[in-house]
This record gives structure tokens, C-alpha cells and sequence, in this order.
């Protein structure tokens, strides 16, 4: 059903380039990675658009740390596992909240300018987290100040070249080995990467739901190519809808920092009841999947499409100061975060799922890599814990960067080509199916789920894997391909998952069950489905 190779080639026939490492994407994952890896090695960065598009851009709340003398690993440990609902690995778990630390001493050293306060690093606290221990840069930019500073270091290094507007199509494969990757060209011109070692860096998914917060790049690329190329997927199902973007006319999906309640927002009906005391004991600041849950309970009781976040008991000068990005969008659309309710709703947010590695990044595939958002690596379970993201990144690109000094070079490259694919172009436009596709997974595989809606989105989704018979040659239709498959693999791994755990609820399964489902949902080309033990059962 799903092809090895989205198009027609022979590794022969095509230009080569060599180098040492291939990091495929930008973000936190792969600027940190890649500024790593060229201490030692040559390293190309292929980036669909440039190395200022990514997630990180946009990410607003900061980066967790164990950096206060109140605070310590076990604390963040133990809040990590609590949000993982039962299927983080613990080892995982071990690796972040330990080399966290020292990642962010990284990031400063690289040129990260995070707030100050008095003499301190300014700490501030997210929904579930025991402590304050998140870093932030510019009030509510930390993502955009991590990637300026990132980037400009990386535009410097010698050892760097990247390579803006190119889409990498495929994976190269042999034996269960990755030899590199298959580039297109801003011409169309296709080009084979030969690298001793490859890197997915390529963020999540956000973009196989009608409303996100993600940027139009999250196409979940990295998962679909490594689904081509043999790696295990695991844990798809798990999709964490961020409880409050703004929703207002004329409006994007905007995030409103869970860093705004971390500082005393509170949520309120349209009725101006404040009602998470109703949901869960730390009210505003439960894990997310509950808060996000509570919002859609109280927007079907009232009928209405949102609910307020009111942070009016703030100054104006403190909400200035402390949120000047979210403060200025939302004045751009006529909403003062400083004196009026701000309508927010649910939006999708970060996949807690992706490509399985293990403690030091490497995929099931060898010298294939994975890193950010796009791998599994078993830190966030059911529920990733807030702005445990950033700190995944640079804690095990680092490790990928270890794993890949002590790699011996690749043999010699055997032919690889692919003939099957078919002449005729798509005859529907891209941009429909696309719509159609992230109106299904809201309908049918969004926050709430059931066995007879995701099998029927599960049944709709399948009557477009003709598509894949195509003659596939713009960037838009390699991205409509691997969300498809994404897709696919979503709304199939929440279909066999009969319970509720973390970010995936079913509304005929509400109770979470630790008998039968403590356990991971790893998908494989072609070994198909297996439902692994969880690594700490």
C-alpha cells in the first residue's frame, strides 16, 4: 500500500555529493546537532525552507532545567514520569533531566542570551512541573532567540553548509543500513547525499490538523521517510493538543504560553466561570491533555467555539514585559492581554510520538539517526511535560553526535534504483486533498476518539492511497504523501489503543488500563504492527 521510494531513480544515473553527516531540517534539533557534529566532521543541512523556519521559532514558554538550588533531577524526573503516564522510559527520563543542565550551558556558551534577573537566570513554571525551572529568552521568544543564535553560529562555521529550499524525497537503504538521502533541487534536479551518518531533524506533524500551532512546514516528513526506509514508529497515537491558542476572526492559531497561566492566567467559560477547579486538582495547571479536555467539555456545555484566559490581575507593564510577542499579536487583532479575556481553544501541538532511537538517537536502521520532535526516544510518554522539547533536542543531539564519532565509514554503495512508479500526475489538487485530510483527523482521530470514527476517517483516509501511483515531483505533493501516511499511521495506532492514556483519549475506552496497555505501538513497513512491552514493564 505504502511504497519504499515516492519516485523513479537510479543512485548511478544521478549527481553525487559526499560528506561526513547529513542533518535533514533546522529547529533546535538539527542546529544543535549540526554545530556539534562540525567540531569534527563535515556536515551538509538540508532545509525545505531555510534555517529560521522550524517549530523552535515559535516556541514561546522556554526550556526545562534543572538549574535552581530548590530544585533537583528527581524532582524533574518524577514530574516527567507523571506526565508520561506510565509509558515514558525511565532510562530516557535518566539521560534528560541529568545532561539537561549541561545542554543549556551549551546553548549559552553558543551565544543563547536566556533572561536574566536580578544577577539569576529568571526561572518560571508550566502546567505539571513541581518547580520552576524554565528558561526563556526575550519574556515569551525563547524558540526565536535559540534559533538566532544558533543560526548565526552555524552561517559561521566552516565545517557547515546548508543547503535552503531543497526537499530530501527519500532515504537511500540497503541491508537495513542508510547510505544518505535523495535531494531535489529548487530546479527539480535530483541529487544522491552520500554520508557516513544521517540525522532527521525534521520537527512534527501539526499540519495533519485543520488548526494548529504549528507552521505550514510540519508535515511530519521525518516519520514518513523513516516509515519508507524501515524504521520503527512508535507511539503516534499520542498527539498533544496545546489547550489555548487564540480563536478569534481573522486570527491564526496563535500559542498563548502555557508560561501565562504558569505566571496566574486562569480559564473561564464564555459564562466568565473560572472551571478547572471542577477537572483536576492543580486547576490551570494540570497536564495538558486534561486542561485541553476540560476547555472542550465547557465549550459543548455552553455552545460556544472557545473560552477566555484572563490574565487582567497582572499589570500592564508586568504582561508587557513578560509576554511583549503574545501581547503584540494579540493587540495586532485588537485584544489587550493586559485588560480583556482573551479567546483561546485547543490547537495541535507536538507529536509525543515519531521515530523509535535509542538512548544515543540511533533508529532501528543503521547510521540513520533521529532527533527533536520527530524521534521517540522514550522521554515523553503519553504527555510530553512543558518545555521538555528543547531540552530532548540538545541532550540527545549531543549523544547522536558521540554515537557518530565512534562509526566506522560505509561500505561501498550497492545499486539501488526504483522503477515502479507510475507516469501520470495527480489528477486532484494537492491543496484539497490536504484540506480534506486535516478536516478528517479533527473529525475522526482530534482530541476525543472512537472505535466508529476512527475506523470510518481510518476507511476515508485509505481511499487515497492511489495517490502514491503518481508521478510525484513538487514539494507539495511529497509533503501531501508523507502526511498521508502519517495519517494513516495515526489514526490506526489510536484505533488499536482501546484505552485512554495521556494525549490520546477514547471516548468508549475513558479509563486508562495499565493491565493490557502499559505497553508502546510500534509500527514497521515490513514487519507491520507489533504492541512492544514498555521498556520499564
Amino acid at each position: 500500500m505504502i511504497p519504499r521510494y515516492l519516485v523513479n531513480f537510479d543512485v548511478r544515473d544521478l549527481p553525487h555529493v559526499h560528506t561526513d553527516v547529513i542533518v535533514i531540517g533546522a529547529g533546535i534539533a538539527g542546529l544543535f546537532t549540526a554545530l556539534k557534529a562540525a567540531e569534527t566532521k563535515r556536515v551538509l543541512m538540508v532545509t525545505k525552507k531555510s534555517l529560521l523556519d522550524s517549530n523552535t521559532r515559535y516556541a514561546q514558554g522556554g526550556i526545562a532545567a534543572v538549574i535552581s538550588d530548590e530544585d533537583s533531577p528527581a524532582y524533574h524526573r518524577q514530574d516527567t514520569l507523571i506526565a508520561g503516564a506510565g509509558l515514558c522510559s525511565s532510562a530516557a527520563v535518566d539521560v534528560l533531566v541529568h545532561e539537561g543542565p549541561s545542554g543549556v550551558t551549551d546553548l549559552i556558551r553558543m551565544g543563547t542570551e536566556f533572561d536574566m534577573e536580578d544577577g539569576r537566570y529568571a526561572l518560571t513554571q508550566e502546567g505539571a512541573h513541581s518547580q520552576r525551572r524554565i528558561l526563556h529568552a526575550q519574556g515569551d521568544a525563547t524558540g526565536a532567540e535559540i534559533v538566532r543564535a544558533l543560526s548565526e553560529k552555524a552561517k559561521q562555521d566552516s565545517n557547515i553548509e546548508v543547503w535552503d529550499d531543497h526537499f530530501v524525497i527519500d532515504l537511500i537503504t540497503e541491508g537495513n543500513e542508510c547510505f544518505g538521502a535523495l535531494v531535489q533541487k529548487p530546479d527539480g534536479q535530483r541529487i544522491f547525499v552520500r554520508a557516513n551518518a544521517t540525522v532527521l531533524c525534521t520537527g512534527g506533524a501539526g499540519q495533519l490538523y485543520r488548526y494548529t500551532t504549528n507552521p505550514d512546514i510540519a508535515t511530519g516528513d521525518g516519520i514518513a521517510i523513516a516509515y519508507r526506509a524501515g524504521a520503527h514508529i512508535r507511539d503516534v497515537e499520542f498527539v498533544q493538543f496545546h489547550p489555548t491558542a487564540l480563536c478569534y476572526p481573522g486570527a491564526p492559531r496563535f500559542l498563548i504560553s502555557e508560561a501565562v497561566r504558569g505566571e496566574g492566567a486562569v480559564l473561564r467559560n464564555i459564562n466568565g466561570e473560572r472551571f478547572m477547579e471542577r477537572y483536576h486538582p492543580q486547576l490551570e495547571l494540570a497536564p495538558r491533555d486534561i486542561v485541553a479536555r476540560a476547555i472542550v467539555s465547557e465549550m459543548e456545555a455552553t455552545k460556544s467555539t472557545f473560552v477566555y484566559i484572563d490574565f487582567t490581575h497582572e499589570s500592564e507593564e508586568t504582561v508587557k514585559h513578560r509576554f511583549p510577542t503574545i501581547y503584540e499579536v494579540c493587540l495586532s487583532h485588537g485584544l489587550d492581554l493586559a485588560s480583556d479575556w482573551i479567546p483561546v481553544a485547543p490547537a495541535a501541538h507536538y507529536m509525543m510520538g515519531g521515530v523509535e532511537t535509542d538512548l544515543y538517537g540511533e533508529t532501528s536502521v543503521k547510521r540513520l539517526f533521529a532527533c527533536g520532535e520527530v524521534s521517540s526516544t522514550g522521554v515523553h510518554g503519553a504527555n510530553r511535560l512543558a518545555s521538555n522539547s528543547l531540552s530532548e533536542a540538545i541532550v540527545f543531539g549531543r549523544r547522536i553526535v558521540e554515537r557518530i564519532l565512534d562509526m566506522p565509514r560505509t561500505q561501498e554503495l550497492p545499486e539501488v534504483k526504483e522503477t515502479e512508479r507510475a507516469a501520470g500526475n495527480p489528477i486532484q489538487p494537492v491543496v484539497e486533498k490536504k484540506l480534506k485530510l486535516q478536516k478528517l483527523m479533527v473529525r475522526y482521530a482530534g482530541l476525543k476518539r472512537s472505535a466508529q470514527g476512527l475506523q470510518k476517517g481510518y476507511d476515508e483516509l485509505k481511499r487515497h492511497v492511489s495517490f502514491f501511483d503518481s508521478c510525484l515531483s513538487k514539494r507539495q505533493e511529497f509533503e501531501f504523501a508523507n502526511l498521508l501516511i502519517c495519517s494513516l499511521l495515526t489514526t490506526e495506532a489510536a484505533l488499536i489503543r482501546e484505552e485512554s492514556r495521556g494525549g490520546h483519549y477514547r471516548e468508549d475506552f475513558p479509563e486508562r488500563d495499565d493491565l493490557v496497555w502499559r505497553k508502546h505501538t510500534v509500527f514497521n513497513r515490513v514487519n507491520g504492527i507489533t504492541e512492544g512491552r514498555n521498556d520499564d514493564v
